[in-house]
């Protein structure tokens, strides 16, 4: 499908809404999050869900980004963690906090570094209307 074309959009949705990899899945345009919940004892069969995600996406002709691919374990902390998934051969980055959708996402589930991105943002806007205002002061007039 050609780039910018009408119907370019549509066909995308249409193709990653057929992407079914068996477990909890949320999409957003060219985002999809795969959730698994898993009891302490449990094993986890993360792997084969992104299998069978790349899977459906490559008969599909798409391709999973796997430098944008992150994995993140949220709860109590694991004594023995389940090994981290692997995408084309490589391991997936496990990080502590991620972004989702604007929304900072840490692995103990607290606001922290959310409140912390928002907060500098608006402060470095503020710092910038200030910067304005004292060159409209100085030179406006």
């Amino acid at each position: 499908m050609p780039q910018e074309s009408y119907l370019g959009p549509l066909t995308f949705v249409i193709l990653i809404d057929a992407l079914q990899p068996g477990c909890l899945t949320h999409k957003y345009v060219d985002d999809t999050t795969m959730s698994e919940i898993l009891d302490k004892s449990a094993v986890s069969s993360m792997q084969s869900f992104v299998d069978e995600l790349v899977r459906q996406a490559t008969e599909t002709g798409m391709i999973v980004n796997g430098r944008k691919t992150k994995e993140i374990l949220i709860g109590s902390v694991l004594r023995d963690p389940p090994v981290s998934v692997i995408l084309s051969g490589a391991p997936v980055e496990r990080v502590t906090t991620f972004k989702l959708l604007g929304v900072h996402v840490a692995n103990d589930l607290k606001w922290t570094q959310h409140v912390d991105a928002i907060s500098s943002k608006a402060a470095s806007r503020l710092y910038l209307l200030l910067y304005v205002y004292l060159l409209y002061c100085c030179f406006g007039k």
